[in-house]
């Protein structure tokens, strides 16, 4: 058998629960029925003074280009600059236009008025002459490169009856040749007059006239 202790407990503990259980209700009921239905806006005063069907369209279209010019600022894009309805000035300025139309087309070229007019003729740049003659000339044929002139200094003769002979130095080597000797291993000697000789380059098959040479 449980004791009367025993039973003292067990309507303790549910009279416990109960009672978290009605505030649990009222919890909900609060937050579902009660605390979530918001007031009613106040409705908004109206104006004292009624504007204008065109000043109210023309603010309306201020309001929306500086909504405009916001957005784009937020995204990162360059900001439209804000109007206000102070900036926007209809009065007319008969000075400035004025001053437009007394501007006169005073151009020296063609006339871009008129159908019938004469196209500019442009002076077409002069050349120079060293460059139109260059371009002009055909180019000439290139040749083998001449031969070398013959190295040699007569600077003597001599005769003994018939017999002609020239003094040569080539380089610091002094020879004594007639008619018909080569000199050098490849110069021939062909005439021997008292104030020339006639050499030939046998490398080159050239023939050269060397005069005597003045001591």
């Amino acid at each position: 058998m449980k004791s009367g202790l025993d039973n003292k407990r067990n309507v303790i503990v549910l009279v416990v629960l109960l009672a978290i259980l009605a505030a649990c209700v009222w919890y909900f009921v609060d937050r579902v029925f009660v605390g979530g239905a918001s007031p009613a806006p106040a409705p908004k005063a109206a104006s004292s003074t009624e504007e204008p069907a065109g000043a109210a369209a023309e603010r309306a279209e201020v309001d929306r280009t500086n909504a405009e010019a916001n957005a784009a600022n937020e995204n990162g894009h360059a900001a439209r600059k804000l109007v206000s309805l102070e900036s926007l000035d209809p009065t007319l300025h008969p000075e400035l236009m004025a001053g437009a139309e007394a501007l006169e087309y005073s151009g020296d070229g063609r006339n871009i008025f008129s159908m019938n007019s004469a196209p500019v003729s442009i002076p077409r740049p002069l050349g120079t002459g060293r460059n139109e003659t260059a371009k002009a000339a055909p180019p000439q044929p290139t040749g083998p490169p001449p031969p070398p002139p013959i190295d040699l200094t007569f600077f003597g003769y001599e005769r003994a009856g018939n017999a002609k002979k020239a003094l040569i130095l080539h380089g610091d080597d002094v020879f004594i040749a007639s008619e018909g000797e080569v000199v050098d291993h490849h110069y021939k000697v062909l005439k021997i007059t008292p104030l020339s000789i006639q050499v030939t380059d046998l490398l080159y098959n050239n023939t050269q006239t060397l005069t005597l040479a003045q001591s």
